[in-house]
């Protein structure tokens, strides 16, 4: 309640800094602005660049490594800091990832589903939360869709590649009422490739760091694929959600495709993501100036891990535009309205989805 509360005496400095949309529908243009990309359901479509390949160089923060190094490394770092993510976040925002989240929900209205649904949007619904971890967006989802939209129908699916994470969001659902707790599922798996999942097998705690399988064997904190058990199905989804996560994965093009194709047609994808607060150059230096110098001192003073909160300063800087980004979402296939995308705080975080077009 407070939150909401804080949301709506925030909205009209929101609003003032939000580039309003244009009346304007963008269709998938099938290709990229580094290379070919005919359409997605194409046999021939798939470029290479979108597919997950371990050897080929990326970005983790301001280093290059490789696709596989950079998902053990960003394994370890949210590892590291799980049990402190709530915390990160309000460092990393000012709190403000709170409103912004409530008002990301708010915008999806989950339980109501007109899109997908060709006769009752209050009727059954799957909503999968990409890089969920924690629960943070998929409670608020359930909160909405079970309690202010009176849809007990709606499930929701918490997909992450790291077990700590989970384990921490597992944890944390047992405050649910029961009926919430019973929508809920938890799964390990890869966002770039959702073929491959498995319920989840809960990680030792932070004072407990390694674990080992049946043959003595130590496991990682990362999601295996080679233990893979069970798979999202396509065209199974009624909305992919994902919050604060896609700038870590290591081939996002890969991760939207796999969007695409576990969406229903009508089906909506939505994003929340630090992004580029440039249209604002005095809040874009004050923001700066904070992500940089104080809040690895403050990763450093409070967590005793300053390299993961660098990594993740970097990794905001690294991801692409609001527009890069909203082009991105059309090459793999979705229609986006207006420009794509929502500003938030001046451009500090915002919002992008994208509908995945009906047949016929």
């Amino acid at each position: 309640m407070a939150s909401r509360t804080a949301l709506r005496r925030a909205l009209p400095s929101i609003r003032s800094a939000i580039t309003r949309p244009k009346q304007q529908i963008r269709f998938p243009r099938f290709f990229s602005t580094t290379s070919p990309c005919p359409a997605p359901n194409a046999s021939s479509s798939t470029p290479d660049y979108v597919v997950p390949d371990p050897s080929r160089p990326t970005h983790f923060g301001f280093e290059t490594v490789t696709e596989a190094e950079k998902r053990e490394r960003v394994a370890g770092v949210f590892t590291s800091v799980a049990e402190s993510y709530d915390r990160m976040n309000d460092l990393m925002s000012f709190g403000w990832h709170r409103v912004w989240k409530d008002h990301f929900v708010a915008s999806l209205n989950p339980g109501f589903s007109p899109l997908t649904s060709t006769s009752d949007p209050l009727g059954p619904q799957h909503i999968l939360d990409i890089a969920g971890g924690t629960g943070d967006i998929a409670f608020r989802l359930l909160h909405t869709a079970h309690v202010l939209n009176r849809n007990p129908s709606v499930r929701v699916t918490i997909s992450d590649i790291n077990r700590a994470m989970l384990t921490v969001g597992k944890q944390r659902s047992t405050l649910l009422p029961a009926s919430q707790q019973a929508a809920l599922a938890f799964v390990e798996a890869n966002a770039e490739n959702l073929t491959q999942t498995r319920p989840l097998q809960p990680y030792p705690s932070a004072a407990e760091p390694t674990t080992h399988d049946s043959h003595g064997n130590q496991e990682q904190a990362f999601f295996d694929p080679a233990t893979a058990t069970s798979s999202i199905p396509s065209a199974s989804v009624d909305l992919y959600t994902v919050a604060f996560g896609i700038r870590n994965f290591s081939n996002i093009p890969a991760a939207l495709r796999e969007a695409h194709r576990v969406l229903k047609p009508g089906g909506v994808f939505a994003c929340l993501e630090f992004s580029k607060a440039d249209a604002h150059p005095v809040l874009n230096a004050l923001y700066k100036e904070w992500s940089f110098r104080a809040i690895p001192l403050i990763g450093q003073l409070v967590a005793a891990d300053r390299d993961s909160y660098q990594y993740l300063v970097e990794s905001i800087e690294r991801f692409p535009s609001q527009a890069d980004f909203r082009d991105m979402i059309v090459d793999a296939g979705f229609v986006v309205a207006g420009d794509g995308y929502e500003d938030l705080t001046g451009g500090v975080a915002a919002i992008h989805k994208g509908m995945k077009p009906r047949v016929g």
